[in-house]
């Protein structure tokens, strides 16, 4: 398992002849893509090589030490989509402050390791790290080593996230592809589709369902 890494993980903007693939940036020449590109170009083309998006990291955030942790082996199957069910967070401050919240209830009330999602977002357009790329996380009964759980922080039951959210999930999505942590035929489930709940909440849920690689 690689060690988490301290920092906000920003990449940088790839330009006209630079895109993200499996392994890492690559050059184009006239003939095309280099390297590892002809093997591993995203399979949803609405992908295209965007650079990653910033993940505020745990260190960031200011979360604390896993009582307990174990890897998992990528790349995942599943990309799992959930809601917190709680308050929405619009600026860095209150996100943070959601984050603390969230894995608070999840080690002391719940008595789990950590916060249970992989990655959560907020709707001032930030992904913040939970348990990340290489750990297991506890957010989907049996789906826990096969998948990524990202959790959007609200209640999205009566209204779907904001574009500025819904543009960060979908960078990641296309970064985890492009990275190797998710396969290129990954499959987008709803944490509904996979147990009985609500989440993430019946308007957001109507959403994901239109989205390339849905299958419920």
């Amino acid at each position: 398992m690689e060690p988490e890494k301290n920092g906000v993980r920003e990449e940088t903007a790839p330009s006209r002849t630079k895109g993200w693939v499996t392994g890492g940036l690559q050059e184009r020449d006239d003939a095309g893509w280099v390297g590892l590109a002809q093997a591993n170009r995203v399979e949803n083309k609405s992908c295209g090589f965007a650079a990653c998006p910033t993940i505020i990291s745990r260190a960031q955030w200011g979360a604390r030490i896993p009582r307990c942790q174990s890897g998992v082996a990528a790349p995942m199957k599943y990309a799992i989509i959930h809601h917190t069910a709680w308050q929405c967070c619009t600026t860095l401050e209150s996100c943070i402050q959601q984050m603390k919240h969230i894995q608070n209830y999840h080690m002391d009330n719940k008595g789990w390791c950590d916060i249970g999602y992989s990655f959560l977002i907020g709707e001032d357009g930030n992904v913040y790290e939970g348990r990340g790329w290489n750990t297991e996380g506890a957010h989907t009964s049996n789906y826990n080593t096969t998948g990524y759980g990202i959790s959007f922080m609200g209640n999205f039951t009566n209204v779907a996230p904001n574009a500025a959210a819904l543009a960060a999930v979908k960078n990641l999505l296309c970064c985890a592809v492009s990275k190797g942590y998710l396969r290129p035929d990954y499959v987008l489930k709803g944490h509904r589709d996979l147990g009985t709940t609500e989440c993430p909440g019946s308007s957001f849920y109507n959403l994901i369902k239109k989205w390339p690689r849905f299958h419920a």
